[in-house]
């Protein structure tokens, strides 16, 4: 005797005891991707050690004011009676005490320490806002070149590959002195805010073309899947099929694409303000203070060793935990 389908899932669920077997029942429960890569990032000690690490920076680099006033001691203030007739500092390894915790700067006489903390500040804030920018720019351009194709596609891919042919050195060398006559006078002080503008312009115009490609070719491949035929047939608009069908999708690479792409600006800006583009000397940042450094190498070498060692654990932890970011969001990763 045949059974109707119907009639054998009954007669399944009598023979099984009663009822179909859930997920729930066998120990399973379903995770969203992000659920899934949250796990894989715990199990990471490599990612939990670097995110620790970025951690720590971050809420140092916030708490900046905090810990001036904790410590007593402005990045600004200089301790010229600390200093021999050689401007050099007086004490063991450049000046290192229970006041002065990385000892003081030769020639002004400034608080080692505390500038680290604000030249932190500077570098993180530089570095996260031209990510943000070059980030935003990069998606939607990279989203409306990939889903509308055509002459759009032809003339973004153009100015994608034009900023690309752009030295970005000499560019920066180039923009920045023209920037600071067309609003300062020769003689006039550099506000650290314009500095700091001009930092995120430049890093704005030349960063966001690999993001830009990376989602580009993202959406290129997504853009004839079965949901977003089904999203396009009932009648959705542009904005529904880039906001809501497409951007959800390609998260992943995008978060990998600004993790990595931090550090590579907090170098940037350090190499910039090292050969004297952007910012002052009056803006604590670790290229201008590794720029210093260098004329006291060999007599007070702790003063180039702190603020090089700073801006190494800083871009390295960064490094690390963007490796492990994008382990953790690839499906078909082993960790």
């Amino acid at each position: 005797m045949s059974l109707s389908p119907v009639e054998g899932v009954a007669l399944a669920e009598i023979e099984s005891g009663g009822g179909a077997e859930t997920p729930e029942s066998r120990g399973v429960v379903g995770r969203s991707p992000g659920r899934l890569a949250w796990i894989r990032l715990r199990r990471d000690r490599t990612a939990m050690v670097s995110g620790a690490m970025l951690l720590l920076f971050l809420l140092l680099a916030l708490a900046a004011p905090l810990v001036e006033l904790l410590y007593g001691i402005g990045p600004k203030e200089q301790f010229q009676s600390l200093l021999d007739g050689f401007g050099m500092p007086l004490g063991y390894a450049g000046g290192i005490s229970g006041e002065h915790w990385f000892g003081l700067e030769p020639g002004l006489g400034r608080d080692i320490f505390i500038r680290l903390i604000y030249g932190l500040r500077t570098s993180l804030f530089i570095a996260f806002a031209a990510a943000v920018i070059t980030a935003t720019i990069g998606v939607v351009l990279g989203t409306l070149a990939g889903y509308l194709g055509g002459w759009l596609d032809a003339v973004i891919n153009w100015i994608t590959d034009l900023t690309l042919a752009m030295p970005f050195l000499v560019i920066a060398l180039a923009l920045t002195p023209t920037l600071v006559l067309r609003f300062y006078g020769e003689r006039e002080a550099v506000s650290p805010a314009f500095g700091v503008a001009v930092l995120i312009g430049v890093f704005a115009v030349f960063g966001w073309t690999s993001t830009a490609r990376l989602v580009r070719g993202q959406v290129i491949a997504l853009r004839e899947r079965e949901f977003v035929e089904a999203a396009r047939a009932s009648g959705a608009g542009l904005g529904h099929m880039l906001f809501r069908q497409l951007l959800p999708n390609i998260w992943a690479p995008i978060l990998v694409s600004f993790s990595l792409a931090v550090p590579q600006f907090i170098t940037s800006e350090a190499a910039l303000s090292f050969i004297g583009v952007g910012l002052s000397d009056e803006t604590p940042s670790f290229g201008r203070m590794i720029y210093r450094s260098l004329d006291y190498l060999q007599t007070d070498p702790a003063y180039v060793f702190f603020p090089g060692i700073a801006i190494f654990a800083l871009v390295f932890a960064f490094n690390l935990f963007g490796d492990a970011l994008r382990d953790a969001l690839d499906p078909k990763s082993s960790r």
